[in-house]
């Protein structure tokens, strides 16, 4: 069992009083911290580093630092403390823009079809603030799927370290990749060479299929992993060099 290091310590007691204080206060920090789609009206840019203070139960707060702690001590008593908050935040970040990327992609991409029936900005938002389109003729231009598609999008915020860990992952997998690593659901030891890519493929399915379970940010996981992954390339690569 690694000691705690201090950076991960601190990231953990963090994520702990957030989680709690707010359960036992009865505060919804949800609106203000959370990170929102751009359009939306709660949005604000601090969100995306208060997010991955946030996260939505019980497992989910358990799981993200149970990784952080397994993957990411190895790494700061490599690297120090100031160095690996860098790299976990530059994840998270990471992971949070490139989140909003995928989704401006796919909300755009139903936008377009209000504005084509006629509708114009104020109309669409409208729409998807009342989560109807009574007064709005668009039936024929637009899916029951679509609109439900769009909805989600503007409306679901993101929460949780998931980005941030899936980098800590990424970086872990790099500099030991013989450590061998289980799934509880699958637990035959893997390289995680081959473990990390296999969880990361698995992301990139689940988000571009219909199969995900749940409100699961997969493309969030994978924003995190590959900014992760440039990162510590990058210094794995020139950690003798001088300059």
């Amino acid at each position: 069992m690694n000691k705690i290091t201090d950076g991960i310590k601190h990231l953990i007691i963090i994520n702990v009083i957030l989680f709690i204080a707010p359960q036992f206060l009865k505060l919804d920090l949800t609106n203000v911290l959370a990170l929102h789609f751009p359009k939306n009206s709660h949005f604000g840019f601090w969100q995306y580093l208060t997010h991955m203070f946030m996260h939505a139960s019980f497992p989910h707060i358990l799981f993200n630092m149970y990784g952080l702690w397994a993957f990411g001590t190895p790494l700061e008593q490599m690297w120090g403390k100031k160095k690996f908050l860098f790299f976990y935040f530059s994840a998270g970040l990471g992971a949070g823009f490139i989140y909003t990327l995928v989704n401006y992609y796919q909300f755009n991409g139903i936008y377009d079809l209000f504005i084509n029936a006629g509708l114009n900005n104020a109309d669409v938002i409208s729409i998807l603030e009342k989560g109807s389109t009574a007064g709005f003729n668009v039936n024929a231009a637009i899916t029951q799927a679509q609109f439900d598609k769009i909805y989600s999008l503007y409306h679901m915020p993101a929460v949780g370290a998931s980005g941030a860990v899936y980098g800590v992952l990424v970086a872990f997998g790099l500099y030991f990749k013989d450590a061998k690593l289980a799934l509880l659901f699958f637990p035959v030891p893997i390289a995680a060479k081959y473990f990390i890519p296999l969880m990361i493929l698995g992301d990139l399915f689940f988000g571009m299929t219909n199969y995900s379970v749940g409100s699961v940010a997969h493309f969030a996981h994978i924003g995190g992993a590959l900014i992760g992954f440039i990162i510590a390339y990058y210094w794995k690569k020139n950690q003798f060099k001088i300059s």
